[in-house]
């Protein structure tokens, strides 16, 4: 299988010292990408800034924004089979980004932003044959949240879980599927959760070609 992976956090610039990103370490899309490799597959792995070596055997693309990262995915998506967005891409983009570094000023200041490309939704609403897996990072009403990413962005499942699963070693979630699944993750490594996914899209993909030779 061709496998394309997004992993780590994107950064939004206000000038060009400061920015807008997240804490998300990369660790969960490079494991991913890396059982990939090692189960055989092809993997194009669109990486936001970590610092983190890139998993041998991986085409490896560096981005920086979240339209830099929808950019290369829309260019690869066509070509795969299989999409898990591991990224935690930003949401919301300053509306204008000063050249140079803005100076400290009295007072407050009011920044403006504007939604970001949402890159599941919009490459989900082009997908043909190709599996989709996403990732819900909920705080609040964590299932009902999930259930409604799973719908639009077209994915075949969805892994939730919570702010404390990013920058750890160990994490727990669900993995919810299109058909009604229900699979837990409970305390395991990255590494371990990125096996599973990957022989979840494995699974996935053999379900598929059995239904359409039928």
């Amino acid at each position: 299988m061709r496998f394309l992976v997004t992993a780590g956090p994107t950064r939004e610039h206000l000038d060009d010292v400061r920015f807008l990103s997240n804490a998300s370490s990369g660790r969960m899309g490079y494991a991913i990408a890396r059982a990939a490799a090692r189960a055989g597959h092809q993997v194009h792995l669109v990486s936001g800034p970590v610092a983190l070596p890139p998993p041998a055997g991986v085409h490896l693309i560096r981005v920086t924004s979240t339209a830099e990262m929808y950019r290369a995915c829309a260019k690869l998506f066509p070509k795969v089979d299989c999409l898990i967005g591991a990224a935690a891409p930003a949401d919301y983009t300053p509306v204008q980004r000063v050249r140079g570094k803005s100076k400290k000023a009295p007072g407050t200041r009011a920044l403006r932003l504007r939604p970001t490309v949402d890159i599941l939704t919009t490459l989900g609403a082009r997908k043909k044959r190709q599996i989709i897996i996403a990732f819900a990072l909920e705080v609040q009403n964590a299932l009902p949240n999930a259930r409604r990413k799973l719908v639009k962005k077209n994915a075949d499942a969805i892994l939730v879980n919570a702010p404390a699963a990013m920058g750890a070693a160990r994490s727990s979630g669900l993995i919810i599927t299109r058909a009604g699944a229900r699979l837990p993750l409970r305390n395991l490594t990255k590494a371990q959760i990125g096996r599973r996914l990957v022989r979840l899209a494995e699974e996935t993909a053999r379900l598929s070609v059995t239904k359409r030779a039928g």
